[in-house]
């Protein structure tokens, strides 16, 4: 449950809320800035690889980074731990909503202060829903401690920053999730443990294990809520280079898994609504947005759907199939191409993801609704 709050306190950030949509921030921006912010005060984003801003990098144990060329080829401020060329979704979602800044991750030791203020990135590269994801990756942050981080370190110095209470100021923000694929990639299809664990009832599991873990932040004070589907991973060039193929299709398996997750994540935001009164979903079926790309590339400007961009070593040359390599090359047209590495989507793919997330008012990819029209709610409320 939310913690109970004294009644003064409370009323008091209400009449500050009321009056400047601030409670004691200094950070100052102009009236259109902030009207056209609809009132959203940042993002807190937990997660993996596709929305880490960068936490692996101080991970000291960890082989998941992405700290190095050519990652941030294209990124004004180079390589950053982002798991692309340039930006990824979170970042661009953040321009949509015309947030004052990027996002800081938790692990940075100078995420503090007035830094938090706009949101804070919790998400782990090779993490996921159950803790035992990662394992092969080394040092991870899986779901659980990443929120457990959200509410024992950042929660009581945002409270200090802006002078309300977490169930006072928390309805402000955004809680972007974007997680489960490495629960399958690197747990379920390779974990010895699952071979007489049907997918059905590992993908039960899951969305059960993720569903309590919303119900957290919820109880946390968080009221309005953004989850990614799981990517085609299937289609990914890593997938492919593992089976042998002669027409360079998708692997059905993994893409049946993640089309089996989304629709449990899907079906998730309607069994949560009465359980959890005044919250808001949105869901982001990127699945479906990656998928009309590979089956029409041309209508989108691109051109290549299964080569990754950079260099990648493959597993014959002990690398891991996903990451590029150190200081490898990159392809000159990056922005036509479907996948940077072995895994993670080029910025181009990014843009379409958050443009649709944003805006799109087809609910086979945003539902119930999308973003923008979320974004207004801030107001009304």
């Amino acid at each position: 449950m939310i913690r109970k709050t004294p009644i003064k306190l409370i009323f008091s950030c209400l009449s500050v809320l009321a009056y400047s949509s601030t409670c004691s921030t200094t950070t100052s921006h102009s009236s259109s800035a902030v009207k056209e912010r609809a009132g959203i005060k940042g993002f807190f984003i937990f997660g993996s690889s596709l929305v880490d801003n960068g936490n692996n990098n101080y991970l000291q144990n960890s082989i998941a980074k992405a700290d190095y060329l050519p990652y941030g080829i294209d990124f004004p401020l180079g390589p950053t731990g982002r798991f692309t060329n340039g930006k990824n979704v979170v970042d661009l979602l953040g321009d949509h909503l015309k947030l004052p800044s990027l996002i800081p991750v938790f692990t940075d030791p100078s995420t503090k202060g007035s830094k938090i203020v706009h949101g804070v990135n919790y998400a782990s590269a090779s993490s996921g829903i159950l803790d035992d994801t990662g394992s092969l990756a080394g040092q991870v942050i899986n779901l659980n401690q990443q929120i457990r981080n959200f509410e024992k370190v950042t929660l009581p110095e945002l409270e200090a920053q802006v002078g309300c209470t977490s169930g006072v100021v928390l309805p402000n923000y955004l809680f972007i999730v974007g997680t489960g694929g490495n629960d399958y990639s690197f747990n379920y299809f390779l974990s010895k443990s699952n071979s007489n664990v049907s997918l059905q009832a590992f993908t039960a599991n899951l969305t059960a294990a993720l569903s309590q873990q919303l119900k957290k932040l919820y109880n946390l004070g968080a009221r309005k809520f953004v989850l990614m589907s799981v990517n085609p991973i299937g289609c990914s060039p890593m997938a492919m280079a593992m089976v042998i193929m002669t027409n360079r299709r998708c692997v059905q398996g993994l893409n049946r898994a993640a089309h089996l997750f989304n629709t449990y994540l899907k079906s998730l935001i309607d069994a949560s609504k009465p359980l959890m009164p005044g919250s808001t979903f949105v869901y982001v079926n990127s699945y479906k947005i990656i998928r009309e790309i590979i089956k029409n590339p041309s209508s989108k400007g691109f051109k290549d759907t299964s080569r990754p961009c950079c260099e990648v070593a493959s597993l014959s040359e002990g690398g891991n199939g996903v990451l590029c390599k150190r200081g490898g090359k990159a392809c000159a047209e990056r922005s036509s191409h479907v996948f940077f590495d072995g895994l993670h989507p080029t910025e181009a793919v990014n843009i379409q993801i958050a443009s649709k997330a944003y805006e799109s008012d087809l609910k086979t990819e945003v539902y119930p609704t999308n973003i923008k029209s979320l974004a207004k709610s801030f107001v009304s409320n």
